[in-house]
């Protein structure tokens, strides 16, 4: 079991490759008490993964250029296979097509790029680029004050539907029925969009439920096959697993038992890389590495967890880990502040003292925007095939510094 540590690099696909790779020669899958996953960064990473959170799939784990795909969607959609798009760009791609203007309008629902995207200077440059911007959020982020029209949603709490946890069981969120104020649920807001864009006859949906019963039709006959699981069998059973092909299917707790792979021999594959290292790599000018990551203070890109007052108490500010020995011969005190310099830009953090980061790693957390985001530094380098930036290595340098507060420039 794996989070973005192992993802986020420029080789991000071939780790992952590679922990299959061992996952298959030592055996451990399709038995109990082994198996291979990855630790999402959001609630229902997972069942978005499943079901066309990338622009190049479909639901069901289907790609958008299977021409059986296709035509199965057009189908349950009701609509010519020809309007389902080819495969899209990734999500740090669409930043940069908005500074170029390629792309011209943006609807954002519940992202914060300006905090969670690398080079974060350059993508407020993409989003002032755009004609006309569109944010959904329940919090206005550090992303939703730039755009044109917010329109407020509702968090998790107030709404109903489903998720998919890490072993692939669907379970449901059963939320409160309140909208404060002028909020209303995403997938309303979505529906009155398409009704205004002249689409309404497609989103056509009164609940949830429905939504989900069209979710099971899109996804039949697929890998990830939520056909037979209706909202009654997740509350009878506690949640179902994927693949559930029928209604009297009790699902599928357990992957590959009968060690048959999703290949025409049923056999697995076992692929080979060669070593690549990091995008950036050290040198005299930089010579330390930087990787980000979270707390556990805070959530994603701080939207929510930055305004409970009891865990800004705990963590207030992001600051950099920093190895005792590497302190000590830049002479470097606990609680002092640095300033850490990329090829991009440069953050002023107090000093941590800490055992458990490698004389040569930096660790800085990234939950914060504006002058506090880290990510001004980050390396945007994308894996080839994933289109994952490189968040977590990139070459920096660190110096004492006489301020007294964290600032970037």
């Amino acid at each position: 079991m794996f989070a973005r540590g192992i993802e986020q690099h420029a080789s991000g696909s071939s780790n992952v490759s590679n922990y299959v790779n061992l996952c298959l020669v030592t055996g451990k899958i399709g038995r109990k008490g082994s198996g291979f996953a990855t630790f999402t960064g959001q609630g229902n990473g997972q069942g978005g993964r499943e079901h066309g959170q990338k622009a190049d799939q479909l639901p069901g784990y289907r790609k958008i250029t299977d021409p059986a795909a296709r035509e199965h969607m057009a189908k349950v959609w009701g609509v010519d296979e020809k309007e389902i798009p080819g495969p899209g760009q990734s999500a740090f791609e669409m930043l940069k097509a908005m500074g170029t203007g390629e792309i011209k309008g943006l609807l954002l629902i519940c992202s914060n790029p300006m905090v969670s995207a690398p080079s974060a200077g350059d993508v407020e440059k993409y989003l002032r680029n755009l004609d006309f911007f569109v944010a959904m959020d329940f919090f206005l982020s550090e992303s939703a004050e730039m755009a044109d029209v917010v329109l407020p949603s509702t968090v998790w709490l107030e709404d109903n539907g489903t998720t998919t946890n890490v072993e692939g069981r669907v379970v449901r969120i059963n939320g409160i029925e309140r909208t404060p104020g002028e909020s209303r649920r995403d997938w309303e807001i979505i529906c009155e969009i398409a009704e205004r864009l002249g689409r309404g006859k497609y989103f056509k949906y009164q609940s949830p439920k429905e939504i989900f019963d069209e979710l099971r039709e899109a996804s039949r006959g697929g890998i990830a096959d939520y056909y037979g699981i209706t909202y009654e069998k997740i509350e009878k059973m506690d949640g179902v697993f994927w693949p559930c092909p029928d209604e009297k299917h009790e699902g599928s707790p357990r992957l590959f038992e009968d060690l048959k792979f999703y290949f025409p021999d049923g056999k697995a594959r076992i692929h080979a890389f060669e070593h690549e290292g990091p995008n950036e790599d050290v040198d005299e000018e930089y010579p330390l590495l930087l990787t980000t990551g979270r707390v556990v203070y805070h959530y994603l890109s701080g939207n929510q967890t930055r305004r409970i007052e009891a865990l800004r108490k705990f963590c207030p500010d992001p600051y950099v880990e920093i190895h005792p020995d590497t302190a000590k011969q830049m002479e470097i005190g606990n609680g002092q502040y640095v300033k850490i310099s990329s090829r991009r830009g440069n953050i002023t953090v107090p000093a941590k003292i800490t055992k458990i980061i490698r004389p040569d790693t930096l660790f800085v957390p990234y939950h914060w925007g504006k002058t506090l985001a880290i990510n001004h530094l980050t390396n945007p380098a994308l894996d080839p095939k994933s289109r994952m930036p490189e968040f977590k290595v990139c070459a920096v340098k660190i110096e004492k510094t006489e301020q007294k507060e964290v600032q970037h420039g």
